[in-house]
């Protein structure tokens, strides 16, 4: 049938959780090492100043959980995979760690982030534009069928 995808190549959820068993297990621990260190507060984290401003600016008064503990390992460059419910702040928590890493001094873009729907990159566009606005970021969101020349 036209459209299908051959034989063996579509996605084998038992045959992926018997690889990440593997890779989880305790002789390949190195593969996952789990970040324990919390932090209570936005100042104990080492952001820069202007992040800061821009986060408490937009309303931050304390980290949620998921920013206790996702954005530091992010700032310092580790890989981080976040699973929490909606509306824990996940978006923040990473617009965090990339404004954070950014070299302000670099003409070019910096960062890319993708995402699977317009709303949602149009909330990490408003989520980035409001922590990065101390730190003078120009922030563009494109989407399919949008023009960008006016973006230019």
């Amino acid at each position: 049938m036209a459209g299908l995808a051959p034989e063996g190549s579509q996605f084998d959820t038992c045959q992926y959780d018997a690889k990440m068993t593997e890779l989880l297990s305790t002789e390949r621990r190195d593969f996952f090492k789990p970040y324990d260190e919390v932090f209570e507060t936005f100042h104990i984290m080492g952001l820069k100043e202007n992040l800061q401003r821009g986060i408490y600016a937009y309303g931050f008064e304390k980290p949620s959980a998921i920013q206790q503990r996702g954005i530091v390992p992010f700032c310092q460059g580790l890989d981080v995979i976040q699973q929490v419910q909606c509306g824990t702040e996940k978006t923040a928590t990473f617009c965090s760690g990339i404004l954070q890493q950014l070299d302000y001094d670099v003409v070019q873009c910096p960062a890319l982030v993708l995402a699977s729907t317009t709303e949602l990159a149009q909330q990490i566009e408003e989520v980035m534009r409001a922590l990065g606005d101390y730190l003078g970021v120009k922030v563009q969101a494109f989407v399919g069928g949008t023009s960008t020349w006016s973006c230019i």
